[in-house]
């Protein structure tokens, strides 16, 4: 008589690591603050609020060595550079909304001269990421993609020759002015981007690579990696639901509304579909050297944000030679 042997279920396949890619010494890791509060609504928050020198512990702990700023952390310079210095910890990123758009130029400049200065204050980092603003409806209650700006020849022309003139001031300091194409606002689409990116000077002028916000746009990340590769020189790494992305749209969500959703996680979240593994090969491949920043934009209450924090670092450790 036969002996019938039982099929064991030994579980799926384990998948092969990541292959590591960048160099230590010339791509580092960061995360911004808003996994932990977000400055678009304060209202996402801990109860009772979270402290700044929760959320800066909680990155280092996690392996970060840089992060966003947020309205929580010490305006005192030497406040700030002193709580950084205890966590090994920079601030790897300043953000600078322009208004060229709508002819707030020296407001505008001002912001921008600000950030430049404080940037070179803290050091460890050479990028100023800039978004234009001007008509912007991402922190309004309104559905972001019916509703998002659309600019005019003169409004385009005042955009790209601002940005020149703010690159050129970046470049004259060792800096890097990048451009951020962000949901609700005049830039989000590829063929607003590639707009820009004809029309302002490539060597004044670089590109923000965000996976996040250009997937909800209906933008395929590794296309903008392949087209843009000169000229990338910071990168936002978002991850996305695709299920609570579709419910959104659906729903016609305001982009706060989105984020309260859970349409944003991190880089190593199972539940996004972002195709990071391809992404960082192109941008491998191309040389890229600077920041890899997590910006997971979610509710604290929902998302533990030190336990996303870990999976996202998890994560990233792979690529890391």
């Amino acid at each position: 008589m036969k002996n019938k042997l039982k099929s064991i279920n030994l579980g799926p396949e384990p998948q092969p690591k990541p292959t590591p890619l960048f160099d230590p010494a010339k791509v580092f890791l960061g995360i911004t603050p808003t996994g932990w509060c977000n400055s678009d609504d304060p209202f996402l928050d801990l109860t009772p609020p979270i402290t700044y020198q929760h959320i800066l512990s909680e990155m280092a702990l996690t392996g970060f060595k840089g992060c966003q700023g947020s309205p929580k952390f010490p305006t005192d310079m030497d406040t700030l550079l002193y709580e950084l210095g205890l966590r090994n910890l920079t601030i790897c990123e300043p953000w600078v909304g322009t208004y060229f758009t709508i002819g707030d130029t020296e407001d505008t400049k001002k912001n921008f001269h600000d950030q430049l200065a404080f940037m070179k204050a803290v050091g460890g980092s050479k990028v100023i990421v800039v978004a234009e603003l001007g008509g912007a409806v991402h922190q309004q209650p309104v559905f972001p993609l019916a509703n998002k700006p659309v600019l005019n020849d003169a409004q385009w022309e005042a955009l790209a020759n601002g940005l020149n003139e703010l690159g050129k001031i970046a470049t004259d300091n060792e800096m890097l002015l990048c451009y951020h194409p962000h949901i609700g606002t005049a830039v989000e689409k590829l063929e607003e981007i590639e707009k820009l990116m004809k029309l302002t000077d490539p060597e004044h002028v670089k590109l923000l690579l965000d996976t996040g916000h250009l997937h909800y746009a209906g933008v395929d990340p590794l296309v903008v990696a392949g087209k843009f590769s000169s000229r990338i020189k910071h990168v936002h790494l978002k991850n996305i639901r695709e299920s609570m992305l579709h419910e959104s749209k659906h729903k016609k969500l305001s982009f706060i509304d989105s984020i309260k959703l859970g349409v944003f996680s991190v880089p190593g979240d199972k539940e996004g579909i972002i195709d990071f593994d391809g992404i960082f090969k192109k941008l491998s491949e191309d040389g890229y050297e600077g920041w890899l920043v997590v910006e997971a934009e979610q509710d604290p209450n929902k998302a533990n944000p030190l336990k996303y924090a870990k999976i996202a670092q998890d994560y990233l450790a792979n690529y890391m030679k």
